[in-house]
C-alpha cells in the first residue's frame, strides 16, 4: 500500500509551476515596481514640463513692449521669488522635501529679444532682451524635483533624481481692421533695417507707390494681403477706403504682400478726405466716410454743383501753381524765415525739407523727414494768427498744445476744440478758411469741415473716439524690403515694427507730387488695444505660442 502511493506521488504533476513562480516571484515584483515607478517618474517629468509650459505662455501674454512688461511677465509666471505671483502649479508625483510644498517653483524667468530655434542649446538661442520694449520671448525654468520611488529599491534604486523642465513662449500677435498698407523700412537706405517710430514721432514720410512687379525700394509703400475682400484693385479699394475692411487679420510677424497699386487704388484713401471721385474711390458694399476734421491742401467751388466732390476741374483741385496761392517754399526755411508772404489756401504741410524743390540746399531726397514743418504759416493762413498769437491761442483750457505741436497734435487739437471761437476764428467751421481764389461762383475755398460725405451718404464726418475710429490715423507695417527682397507678391515677410501714422495729404498731382503717392507723419509705435484712445483703431488679438 505504502509502496503503491508513493509511487503514485512521486510520477503526480500537479502544482509542479509553483516552484517555477516562487522563484520567479521577486524578478516579477521588481518589473512590476519598476514599470509603476517608471510611470510615476514620467507623470512627474510631465508635470514639471506642463508647469514650464504654462508659465512660459503666461509671461508671453505680457510681453506688449510696454512699461513693466517684464515684472508682470514673472508674476504671471509664478515666479517664486515674487510676493505677487498670479499662479501656483502642484506636482502631485513628487514627495521629495521641500519648503514650498507640493508647488512647482518657477525658479527663472529670462527674455530674449529675439530667438534662433534652430539653434540647439537654448542659451545660445536667445538674444537677452535689455528693456521692456525689446522683451519679445519669455524663457522659463522651473525648480527641480524628486519622486521616491515606492517599490523599486527592491533593485536598489530609491529616487527619479532631479527632474527639471523649461519652455520658450512668444506672443503671437495679428492686427485687425486696419488698412493693409505696408511700407518699404526707408532707414534701409542707409543700411540700418531697425525703426522705432516712437523715436520719430512728428517726422513726415514722403512714400512713393510701386507698381505690380520688380524689386520695391525704400521709401516705397504697398499693400498687404488679408484673404478677404474682391480679387486685385477693386478688393484694394475697399480694404482702404471701407470704414471696416474686410478679410482676416494680419500677422503682426510675417506678412504677404498684394500687387495692384494704381491711382484708382489710392483714390479710396482720398474718401476720408472727403474726395469722392464718381464712385470710382467707395466700392458698392461698404462705407466710405471722411474724417471731421477734412483739412487739406485742394479746394474747391464753392458753389457746389457736379462733380464738385470729385477731383477735376469742376471739384477738388490745387488751386494754382505759385506761392502766393499754395504753400511752395524756395528754400529749407519756413516762409516767414524767407521774408515771403503766406499763401492763401493751406493744408497740413509737409515737412519744410519735402516741400521745398529738390536743388534746394537741405532738400530731403529720401522718404524720411526731418519734422519741422512750418507751423506758422499753417496758423496764419487758416487763423490769421501771427506767430505771436497762436502759441497762447491754441494752449486752451484742458486740451492746450505743446510748443512745437505735430501735425496730428493739431489735427486732434482743432478735432477736440471744433465750432469754438479762439482768437476770432472758428474751428472747423462749415465754410471754407484762408482767403480763397477768385470770386463769386467761381471762386476756390479750402474746406475743413466734410462737405461731400453727407451727400455721399456717410455723414457729416467720423469724430475719433469711442467706437468710432479715426479715418485719418492708420497702422502700417514697416517691413525690409531690401533684406527680404520684397517684391510685388511675396509672402511671410518679416515685419519690422507696426507703426501708426497720421494722413497728411490726399494722393493727388500736384507741382512737386505725383498721383499715387501718399505723405504721412509718424505718430509712434503701435500699441495694444485701441490706439490713442480710439476704440477700434487698431485691434489686436494676441496669442502667447511655445516656441520650444
Amino acid at each position: 500500500m505504502k509502496s503503491g502511493w508513493f509511487k503514485r506521488g512521486w510520477r503526480d504533476e500537479t502544482a509542479a509551476v509553483a516552484p517555477t513562480v516562487a522563484l520567479a516571484l521577486f524578478a516579477l515584483i521588481g518589473a512590476g515596481g519598476l514599470a509603476f515607478d517608471y510611470a510615476r517618474m514620467v507623470a512627474l517629468d510631465t508635470e514639471l514640463q506642463n508647469a514650464a509650459d504654462q508659465a512660459a505662455l503666461a509671461a508671453a501674454s505680457q510681453l506688449d513692449g510696454q512699461s513693466g512688461a517684464q515684472t508682470r511677465a514673472q508674476n504671471a509666471a509664478g515666479l517664486a521669488s515674487l510676493t505677487g505671483a498670479l499662479a501656483k502649479n502642484i506636482a502631485l508625483f513628487a514627495n521629495d522635501p521641500d519648503a514650498a510644498g507640493i508647488n512647482v517653483e518657477i525658479a527663472s524667468v529670462a527674455f530674449c529679444s529675439a530667438f534662433d530655434d534652430a539653434v540647439g542649446p537654448t542659451a545660445d538661442a536667445c538674444t537677452a532682451a535689455t528693456s521692456d520694449a525689446d522683451a519679445k520671448t519669455a524663457w522659463v525654468k522651473v525648480k527641480p524635483r524628486e519622486a521616491f520611488y515606492a517599490l523599486t529599491p527592491v533593485i536598489d534604486l530609491m529616487s527619479s533624481g532631479a527632474l527639471a523642465g523649461e519652455a520658450v513662449a512668444a506672443l503671437g500677435t495679428a492686427i485687425c481692421k486696419v488698412p493693409p498698407v505696408m511700407i518699404c523700412n526707408p532707414n534701409e537706405a542707409t543700411g540700418d533695417t531697425s525703426f522705432n517710430g516712437d523715436l520719430l514721432k512728428g517726422v513726415g514720410l514722403r512714400l512713393l507707390t510701386v507698381g505690380s512687379s520688380g524689386s520695391w525700394a525704400p521709401g516705397n509703400f504697398g499693400y498687404l494681403d488679408t484673404n478677404g475682400g474682391s480679387n486685385g484693385a477693386p478688393g484694394l479699394r475697399e480694404a482702404l477706403g471701407w470704414g471696416t475692411p474686410p478679410g482676416e487679420c494680419i500677422a503682426q510677424s510675417g506678412v504677404d504682400t498684394k500687387p495692384g497699386a494704381t491711382v484708382t487704388v489710392t483714390d479710396a484713401f482720398n474718401t476720408r478726405f472727403d474726395i469722392y471721385d464718381n464712385g470710382q474711390s467707395c466700392p458698392s458694399g461698404g462705407a466710405c466716410p471722411a474724417s471731421v476734421n477734412s483739412t487739406k491742401d485742394v479746394v474747391r467751388k464753392s458753389s457746389g454743383g457736379a462733380n464738385s466732390c470729385a477731383l477735376g476741374p469742376q471739384g477738388w483741385q490745387q488751386a494754382g501753381t505759385t506761392n502766393a496761392i499754395v504753400y511752395l517754399p524756395d528754400t529749407v526755411q519756413t516762409l516767414a524765415a524767407q521774408g515771403m508772404a503766406n499763401p492763401k489756401v493751406m493744408g497740413y504741410p509737409r515737412d519744410i525739407c519735402h516741400a521745398a524743390p529738390s536743388g534746394a540746399t537741405g532738400f530731403c531726397s529720401t522718404a524720411m523727414g526731418t519734422g519741422t514743418w512750418d507751423r506758422g504759416a499753417y496758423f496764419g493762413v487758416n487763423y490769421d494768427w501771427t506767430s505771436a498769437q497762436w502759441p497762447s491761442f491754441t494752449n486752451t483750457a484742458l486740451n492746450p498744445l505743446p510748443s512745437n505741436p505735430t501735425r496730428y497734435e493739431v489735427y486732434s487739437w482743432e478735432i477736440a476744440h471744433r465750432g469754438e471761437t479762439v482768437g476770432g476764428k472758428t474751428i472747423l467751421g462749415s465754410t471754407g478758411r484762408g482767403s480763397g481764389v477768385g470770386s463769386g461762383a467761381n471762386q476756390l475755398l479750402d474746406y475743413d469741415a466734410a462737405v461731400c460725405s453727407s451727400g455721399e451718404g456717410y455723414g457729416t464726418g467720423v469724430v475719433p473716439g469711442g467706437s468710432n475710429i479715426d479715418r485719418r490715423r492708420i497702422s502700417i507695417a514697416v517691413v525690409n524690403c531690401v533684406a527680404n527682397g520684397v517684391n510685388g507678391n511675396a509672402t511671410d515677410v518679416p515685419v519690422q515694427q507696426w507703426v501708426d501714422v497720421f494722413l497728411v495729404e490726399p494722393s493727388v498731382n500736384r507741382v512737386r507730387t505725383s498721383a499715387g503717392d501718399i505723405y504721412v507723419e509718424v505718430i509712434g509705435n503701435s500699441m495694444a488695444g485701441a490706439a490713442g484712445g480710439t476704440a477700434g483703431q487698431v485691434v489686436r488679438r494676441d496669442v502667447p505660442y511655445l516656441i520650444r
